[in-house]
């Protein structure tokens, strides 16, 4: 089944859902007091942060999410 909406529509969905995106990876930054997402899912990994696992599963997937809407926002 294919659904069309129309272009301005589609544009601010993924936008709106961009931006929750990026609030929630910065929340999950700043509970760390971290300023890079690499720095932090290293320090978890290496076990500086013994306690961020699930925040460091969270942001890998956030990551990806964002990296996903990016490409479709530049597709339009």
């Amino acid at each position: 089944m294919k659904v069309y909406i129309d272009r301005d529509v589609a544009e601010d969905l993924v936008n709106y859902k961009l931006r929750n995106i990026q609030e929630n990876i910065n929340k999950i930054l700043k509970r760390w007091d971290e300023t890079e997402a690499s720095i932090f899912l290293e320090k978890a990994k290496n076990g500086t942060y013994s306690e961020a696992e699930n925040d460091a599963i969270d942001l890998k997937q956030l990551l990806l999410d964002e990296k996903q809407l990016n490409e479709l926002i530049n597709s339009f």
